[in-house]
C-alpha cells in the first residue's frame, strides 16, 4: 500500500509541475504579446468617441488581431506590467507595446482617419506570427 501511495504522490508532484508550466507560459506569452494600450479617463469624450466610432469594430480588424486593445483608466493605479510606461498625460494615449517594448504612441483621438492612418504603420512593426 505504502508503494502505491508513493506512486500516486510522484503522479500528483509531475500534474502539479505541468499545471505550473502551462500556466507561466501563458503568462510569459502575455508578456511578451503585442498588444494597443489605451489610457482613458471616464471624463474624455474622446474616450467615448473611440469606443463608438471604433471601440466596438477594433478587435474584428487586422489592427486589433495584431494589436488587441487593453484599456486602462488613468485614474487608477497602473498595473504593475504597465509601470514602466512614462509620459501619458492626456486621454486618450494609446500605446503599442511588443515584447515589453514601446513600438509607437497615438495622443489624443481627432478621428478615424488620423487613427487609423497612424495605427497601421505601428502594426506594421510587429512581426508577423503564424
Amino acid at each position: 500500500m505504502n508503494q502505491a501511495i508513493k506512486a500516486q504522490s510522484k503522479k500528483n508532484k509531475i500534474v502539479i509541475c505541468w499545471v505550473f508550466v502551462a500556466i507561466f507560459s501563458a503568462f510569459a506569452n502575455r508578456l511578451n504579446a503585442a498588444e494597443l494600450i489605451m489610457f482613458r479617463s471616464p471624463a474624455c469624450q474622446w474616450c467615448e468617441a473611440w469606443d463608438m466610432e471604433i471601440g466596438q469594430i477594433y478587435n474584428k480588424t487586422e489592427e486589433g488581431k495584431v494589436l488587441p486593445v487593453r484599456k486602462v483608466d488613468i485614474e487608477n493605479p497602473l498595473p504593475e506590467s504597465l509601470n514602466w510606461i512614462k509620459g501619458v498625460f492626456f486621454t486618450p494615449t494609446f500605446v503599442a507595446i511588443d515584447k515589453g517594448q514601446e513600438i509607437g504612441r497615438i495622443i489624443g483621438y481627432p478621428g478615424e482617419a488620423f487613427f487609423w492612418g497612424y495605427l497601421s504603420k505601428i502594426a506594421k512593426k510587429v512581426p508577423k506570427t503564424d
